[in-house]
């Protein structure tokens, strides 16, 4: 059958462009559903992650300019991250978790004896154990040799450093849990954790963690 505008005008009918139309409605359909799995942060630029560790975010944005000199390496959480419960053993071999630590705040460092700069910053770890070790903080030094496991011990020992709790993964387990985050790149890591078991900072690396800067920025985040 002849098209009736075409008869009119002299020119093929135009095709209808519904294809443009399709792609914004598809589009528009993902992004409500992107908003409703993931939030609106997922849309403005800071990643999803677990609402209630927003909180551990604001601190982090507040204790930020604390973090200079000796802790400058620090990087502040930025978006809510709940810090997988790390499962560990304590000296006897009795089964940790890191959820054992809720309601205090906690500096989880990885550490090995074959990692050079992790054996010359447990002095550091173990000093700051003594001047701010309480009921609001601690340090959990989880060693993660797999081989020779009475090492770790003579290490510290040796070192007379004996104020932080002895803490092990044999099988390396928490730094493939900890890298699945984004949080374990190197060593040693440490990560402070709020008492809800959320992140506020992270650093890959060594730090001074008996300086001043140090434990202005502790006190600050766990409320001393």
């Amino acid at each position: 059958m002849p098209d009736p505008v075409q008869q009119q005008t002299g020119q093929p009918r135009k095709p209808l462009r519904r294809i443009p139309m399709v792609i914004a409605a598809v589009f528009v359909g993902a992004a409500i559903g992107y908003v409703g799995v993931y939030g609106i942060d997922g849309l403005t630029g800071n990643p999803p992650g677990d609402p209630t560790c927003r909180p551990a975010v604001d601190l982090a944005k507040k204790i930020a300019p604390l973090a200079r000199g000796e802790v400058a390496a620090l990087t502040m959480a930025k978006s809510p991250l709940r810090v997988p419960d790390l499962a560990f053993e304590d000296a006897d071999g009795k089964a940790r978790k890191l959820s054992e630590w809720r309601g205090r705040t906690v500096l989880v460092n990885l550490w090995a004896t074959w990692c050079v700069p992790c054996r010359k910053e447990m002095p550091a770890l173990d000093e700051l154990e003594g001047k701010l070790g309480s009921k609001d903080f601690e340090v959990v030094a989880i060693n993660i040799d797999t081989r020779d496991l009475h090492k770790p011990k003579d290490f510290l020992k040796e070192g007379n450093l004996t104020r932080l709790g002895f803490f092990a993964d044999p099988k390396a387990r928490v730094f493939q849990e900890l890298k699945a985050v984004g949080r374990a790149l190197g060593m040693p890591t440490s990560v402070l954790v709020d008492g809800a078991g959320c992140e506020i900072a992270t650093i890959a690396g060594p730090a001074e963690w008996a300086s001043d800067d140090a434990i202005k920025l502790i006190k600050a985040a766990s409320g001393q």
